[in-house]
């Protein structure tokens, strides 16, 4: 009987049940895309910043202090500790594996330069010669397969003209500042010496980076590890990993933490513990993040986040002050009604039952409307914003008719708090 009267009550004043549904529709569709994109933005937002550069370094964790004057490294080739590159595999064995994009091992050497013709002569001029790869293929441990990995994941930002070197060729690129300097240009041959090991580099392009890089000659990690004596090692790690934006948990001691709070930061991948599980893979690491990437990616994440939020919430609240609006109007109009249904002994629990099972099933009509409208819109915002469309989740579905149905019972606490304190008597007199 309950299920009847309230059926047969969408058969009176349709227009006004069909506005309630509109404005939930439109609320509930609001909800729906932004959640869809916020539940994405944090994924698409960390591939694009990490378009951007690396946010781990690497150094051995007994390496010497620097020594560096005006971009050019005068420590002896022995000086510091070095790291083996067979381990760097081991990288896409931890945890949040997945979430390792790229990582890009470096080895300076300090050089003597000599170019066939130019503004600098014969004369030798001093520079450092950065060993890495470009485009390198990884053994991954444990039938794991191979990982690509180099500057072409780790530094796409970094603008070239002419070509990349050849991992393994006796190839190299020169930065800006240092080709302009000498007058060298891509086709040239140089000369690069350091102690009693000298080797003939080909220069395939000049790179500019912005950074210390452009004082410098990058050739591939092998020439490096020849002229500095250290074969198959590297002097520090750039890794570009996925993260989640700090918070306080995260900053958290590990060791204080108790087994619970410990699984729960390890299966994390905030960027401190994805920074331990490096170390327990890679023995003898100082894993430090690169803080002005880190915490500015942070900031950003966040605050695209906040206002996905800050969106859905007027979106609404918007939905929920029309179904109060319209609920307090259908309270006016069926005050007679109301009224007759207390003289007729039904009690305020009944009443108010049946009225918000009336603005429940209108909620349900316009959560599904407003779920469908909302993944359109989701397709559009992410198409327009980050170029792809997010992923379509099941789930959200019921999150959404609970919000609708949310919605629609704070909408109608201040009417139903007026039908339970109708007095039928002077109602049904016509006062």
């Amino acid at each position: 009987m309950f299920i009847r009267i309230v059926v047969d009550s969408f058969a009176r004043q349709p227009r006004r049940k069909l506005l309630t549904a509109l404005a939930l529709a439109l609320g509930t569709a609001v909800a729906t895309a932004t959640l869809s994109v916020v539940l994405d933005v944090g994924d698409r937002l960390a591939r694009e910043f990490r378009s951007l550069g690396a946010n781990l370094l690497v150094p051995p964790q007994a390496d010497t202090l620097p020594l560096e004057i005006g971009g050019v490294d005068y420590r002896p080739v022995a000086s510091g500790a070095y790291l083996p590159e067979a381990d760097l595999g081991k990288l896409k064995t931890i945890f949040w594996r997945n979430n390792i994009v790229g990582f890009t091992p470096f080895l300076d050497v300090p050089v003597e330069v000599r170019v066939d013709q130019g503004s600098a002569g014969n004369q030798p001029l001093r520079s450092t010669l950065i060993g890495t790869w470009y485009d390198h293929s990884v053994p991954v441990p444990n039938g794991g397969g191979s990982f690509a990995t180099g500057i072409s994941v780790t530094a796409p930002s970094w603008r070239l003209a002419g070509r990349w070197f050849k991992d393994g060729a006796a190839e190299c690129v020169l930065g800006s500042a240092f080709a302009k300097r000498t007058g060298v240009t891509a086709g040239q041959k140089i000369m690069v010496r350091s102690g009693q090991r000298s080797l003939d580099l080909l220069v395939t392009g000049i790179v500019s980076t912005g950074g210390q890089e452009d004082e410098a000659i990058i050739a591939p990690l092998d020439m490096a590890q020849q002229l500095s004596d250290h074969q198959g090692q590297y002097r520090r790690l750039l890794v570009s990993a996925l993260t989640k934006p700090e918070d306080t948990f995260s900053r958290r001691d590990p060791g204080a933490m108790t087994p619970v709070e410990y699984d729960r930061w390890y299966c994390s991948p905030y960027i401190s513990s994805i920074s331990h599980q490096m170390q327990e893979e890679l023995p003898g690491v100082e894993v430090r993040a690169i803080r002005q990437v880190a915490e500015g990616e942070g900031r950003i994440l966040t605050r695209v986040s906040a206002l996905m939020w800050l969106v859905t919430g007027a979106a609404l609240l918007a939905a929920a002050l029309a179904v109060a609006a319209t609920a307090g109007t259908t309270v006016l109009e069926r005050a007679e009604e109301i009224g007759l249904m207390k003289a007729l002994g039904a009690g305020k629990l009944v009443i108010g039952a049946f009225f918000l099972g009336e603005q429940w099933f209108i909620a349900l009509l316009g959560g599904v409307i407003g779920y469908g409208a909302g993944l359109a819109l989701a397709r559009i915002l992410g198409q327009r914003v980050f170029g792809i469309s997010p992923e379509l989740r099941l789930i959200l579905l019921p999150v959404v008719l609970g919000l609708a149905a949310g919605v629609a019972t704070i909408g109608s606490l201040l009417p139903l708090r007026n039908i339970i304190e109708l007095d039928a008597a002077p109602v049904l007199r016509g006062e």
